[in-house]
């Protein structure tokens, strides 16, 4: 079964550099926690409450607790804030797109129609389109932030055709896309062998 899987990204903020922000930040916002509980701790027992803090709770707050949990956040939400996005030189690409493909290999030239679905998070992705005689997901992909001409998504995919395609064999792909500046289309190419040896053109619209 297809997972979502780690992907590249060129152009854009250093990984490991944003890890070392979230570290920093995890660490002091683990001290001012700590420094809160044990300044309440100090009042209760000043005004005779015989209060005590459980390590337990120490252990909660502690920077890789509070890193995880950032972590976490970022990869699922903050990073497709609009602003936080556009520092990262990362664009979000999820969501489901309707495609049009042309075989351009062939004469005359196929037509032929799919959906696009994108899942991706902060440091994982994947690509899985789905036609009605075929189906393929990424197993290797990089996004490329390059400014002025849109953003570029780069995968390796492996399809599979559907039970009864005795024409079509599984076989591996490379496709190339290129997002327009709104973000609600795309357009590029692909490029199919062992067992296909075929090449074409690929539109994409986004439908949410």
């Amino acid at each position: 079964m297809a997972t979502e899987h780690e992907y590249a990204l060129l152009g854009g903020v250093n990984r490991s550099n944003v890890g070392k922000w979230l570290m920093r930040v995890s660490a002091a916002v683990s001290a001012a926690v700590v420094f809160l509980l044990l300044g309440a701790v100090d009042i209760a027992n000043q005004l005779g409450m015989d209060a005590k803090l459980p390590p337990s709770v120490l252990s909660l707050v502690g920077a890789g607790m509070v890193y995880a949990c950032l972590y976490a956040l970022f990869d699922r939400y903050a990073w497709r804030v609009r602003a936080v996005g556009k520092w990262l030189k990362l664009p979000d690409i999820s969501g489901r797109w309707a495609c049009e493909g042309v075989s351009v290999d062939r004469s005359p030239s196929e037509r032929w129609r799919g959906t696009v679905t994108i899942i991706q998070s902060w440091d994982r992705i994947r690509v899985h389109l789905e036609t009605d005689r075929s189906s393929s997901d990424s197993i290797a992909a990089a996004l490329l932030h390059e400014t002025g001409t849109g953003d570029r998504l780069l995968y390796h995919y492996r399809n599979n055709p559907w039970i009864g395609e005795a024409e079509l064999h599984s076989h591996h792909g490379f496709a190339e896309l290129i997002f327009a500046p709104d973000g609600r289309t795309a357009r590029g190419e692909y490029f199919n062998g062992r067992g296909r040896n075929t090449f074409g053109i690929l539109e994409l619209v986004k439908e949410n």
